[in-house]
């Protein structure tokens, strides 16, 4: 098997994983997400920060281990501030994020699928269009790809347990207040 169709197949496998625990966390039903934006449901955001901390954790512990190269994305506030603002909007209107909205469709969210079928080809055509033709703009004043340990010039689980610590505050307080 070449080399990009096994990258294609774990990304499929990858999304589709990811797919199914947004589904079983409850963050693909329109009600919950909408309960986050009005500030009366944190569902979304224990998942956020349980992603958050897996994620973390686990990215450092691979990257010691030299199972993994960490690669982070050196952007600038052109590239960043309109993606921001579209997405936004889009999470707005629609009450779904691109991953929540493809979970909604796979079990079979009308509300889903046709508005949000059309924002991701809509996004992906601005994109396609927009990018290349102004990539010499948007790409000046990127920021920096070094990470905060980097910067720090520190072991990066300095960083990473307090950051941990803090968020499992942060789940615990959620719980303990019924948010």
């Amino acid at each position: 098997m070449t080399t990009k169709k096994a990258k294609l197949l774990k990304g499929l496998f990858t999304g589709i994983v990811f797919g199914f625990l947004l589904q079983k966390g409850g963050v693909t039903q329109y009600n919950v997400i909408v309960g986050q934006l009005r500030l009366a449901d944190f569902t979304v955001v224990k998942i956020i920060i349980t992603a958050i901390i897996t994620g973390m954790v686990g990215i450092y512990f691979l990257r010691d281990k030299n199972l993994i190269e960490l690669s982070p994305k050196n952007k600038s506030p052109l590239q960043v501030i309109p993606g921001g603002l579209l997405f936004g909007i889009g999470f707005a209107v629609l009450g779904y994020c691109p991953g929540t909205i493809v979970g909604a469709m796979g079990q079979g969210s009308l509300d889903a699928l046709l508005p949000g079928l059309a924002g991701i080809l809509i996004g992906s055509a601005l994109y396609a269009n927009f990018h290349q033709k102004f990539s010499g703009l948007i790409n000046k004043g990127k920021f920096s790809q070094a990470t905060l340990p980097e910067k720090l010039n520190i072991n990066h689980w300095k960083i990473i347990f307090p950051v941990v610590a803090i968020l499992i505050s942060v789940l615990i307080i959620i719980e303990l207040y019924g948010f």
